[in-house]
């Protein structure tokens, strides 16, 4: 920072930038909020070879006593990832809590209708929390609400949390967990909208029962923060009135809303698919909007916040038409096994961007998911493990996003879209600790490099520490079993910091991230 005091230097708006330029100022004071580690959360589901032949393979060179493979812990730690949020997803809703504790070799295999495979709950929820420590993640329990209710949340509450002295608590200490889990985080069901959910509601009975869930599990611990779903996308059709509705019975009694959303190319529509940060964006103003409605309306100085606790790229339209779902029950399929190109990896990293640019109100965030099933790191069964092109993106800015965000002042050109209308080809959001400060950075031009100049004299720096980049000249080039490294980051080159100004070009349809000091 300036050793003292010094005038605050004005906006000027470049009217004249043309598609190849862009500037961007930095405001010290534009601060949007501190850095919450959990915005940097995944999740972990009972789907497909997400646990097993996922994060659990008792046969593998590098499993632990546990059956857990450690070189996946490698890799989770190096992604940065600070919050799991587990057992789903859609299988919660057909969770009994109590299978999946106790002695292994007695635990029941039972039929997962949300995933049409069998679960032999051999990973639960004390294996789960020992895999966590390992990690270094916190975990976030979704209770189920589907085919469950209010005596089971208190049970598996009383299970993770108590101390000791009850019946619950004494048979984890018996199952051979004598510390509880303290678990501060819980989703009250999942994706209750969702026609496709076991045990889906309307908003006015999910509201009820969610209302009466969060009560009394506060009247257990009222230091929890709790979750309530809101719609499972912006897509909806009940969307901005679910969210209404169930805030209307669950306001007091809840601390975070969720929200869901997730993207790909459509139609070889390429321009629409890198402006999908857009409709991230609208999705999160609207369910502000309302839950602040309603707040207004109970007359509450409380402000919800938003948990975006499934966000990612999904090739859904494929899945859909394939038949990794279908009549035969079988254990740990590959079911959602998407392989990343460069422009997803380029989205991706633009999604990261907007939500530390709401982090006003996004309070937490999990990419979903951690391993195989839409994630950031694939595994072969005995073979290695290893990163696709979106890990990248989301382990810098974990890495690198420290302090509290500053949201710049953009002025880039515009291009089309058939979805969005006209985007703006640059995109950034900036962080700043005490002695330290990040730029992350994407342009969205299919075809042209983009000069970007950033104001950064308020931030107090005299170095940059580290540039780097994600771009490729095959934007559709992707990390495979076969080819395990061939998209990584790139030196950003060209980068320059003088007189308080700092210089980039940023190669077409790319993300980048600079550090400086």
């Amino acid at each position: 920072m300036p050793c003292c005091p010094q005038p605050a230097r004005p906006w000027r708006r470049n009217v004249t930038t043309s598609p190849a330029t862009a500037r961007i100022s930095v405001d010290r004071e534009a601060v949007v909020a501190p850095i919450d580690r959990r915005i940097f959360g995944s999740f972990v589901e009972h789907l497909g070879r997400c646990v097993y032949d996922g994060i659990y393979e008792p046969g593998h060179p590098t499993a632990n006593e546990d059956g857990f493979r450690l070189d996946v812990v490698d890799l989770v730690r190096e992604l940065g990832s600070t919050t799991i949020r587990y057992p789903g997803g859609n299988f919660v809703s057909g969770f009994r809590w109590e299978d999946s504790v106790g002695p292994r070799e007695q635990r029941p295999v039972r039929r997962d209708l949300a995933w049409h495979s069998l679960e032999t709950n051999q990973v639960g929820v004390d294996e789960f929390s020992r895999w966590l420590e390992l990690t270094g993640s916190e975990l976030m329990m979704a209770v189920n609400l589907g085919t469950r209710g209010i005596e089971a949340a208190l049970d598996l509450l009383e299970y993770c949390n108590h101390p000791s002295g009850t019946a619950l608590s004494d048979q984890r200490i018996a199952n051979g967990t004598p510390e509880p889990h303290g678990i501060k985080m819980w989703c009250l069901g999942n994706e209750m909208d969702g026609p496709w959910q076991t045990g889906y509601m309307t908003a006015d009975d999910y509201g009820k029962l969610a209302a009466r869930t969060a009560q009394a599990m506060k009247a257990a611990d009222r230091t929890l923060e709790l979750v309530v779903c809101g719609s499972s996308g912006s897509a909806m059709p009940t969307f901005g009135d679910w969210e209404r509705t169930v805030l209307e019975h669950a306001y007091d009694h809840v601390d975070f809303i969720s929200c869901h959303a997730y993207y790909q190319e459509r139609g070889g529509d390429l321009g629409s698919y890198l402006a999908s940060s857009l409709d991230m964006q609208y999705f999160i103003e609207t369910v502000v909007s309302t839950a602040d409605h309603v707040g207004n309306k109970l007359k509450s100085k409380k402000k919800i916040k938003l948990s975006f606790d499934e966000w990612n790229i999904w090739y859904l339209d494929e899945h859909r038409e394939s038949d990794e779902v279908n009549d035969e029950w079988r254990y740990a399929p590959r079911q959602l096994e998407d392989v990343y190109s460069v422009a997803d990896a380029v989205v991706l990293g633009n999604l990261m961007i907007t939500l530390l640019n709401n982090h006003d109100r996004v309070a937490s965030a999990s990419l979903a998911q951690l391993v195989n099933v839409i994630a950031p790191i694939m595994t072969e069964p005995g073979g290695p493990a290893w990163r696709q092109t979106t890990f990248f993106p989301f382990s810098v800015t974990s890495r690198l996003a420290r302090g509290e965000v500053l949201k710049p002042r953009i002025d880039a050109a515009t291009y089309p879209t058939a979805v969005y209308g006209d985007a703006p080809l640059v995109d950034s959001v900036v962080t700043v600790d005490e002695d330290a400060a990040a730029v992350f950075l994407v342009n969205r031009s299919l075809t042209e490099a983009i000069t970007v100049t950033v104001d950064v004299w308020e931030l107090g720096v005299a170095a940059v520490t580290e540039a780097v980049t994600l771009w490729d000249d095959d934007v559709y080039a992707k990390n495979t079993l076969a080819d395990q490294e061939r998209v990584g980051l790139k030196t950003l080159e060209g980068v320059a910091l003088e007189a308080d100004t700092l210089t980039v070009t940023l190669p077409p349809v790319s993300w980048s991230a600079i550090a400086l000091a």
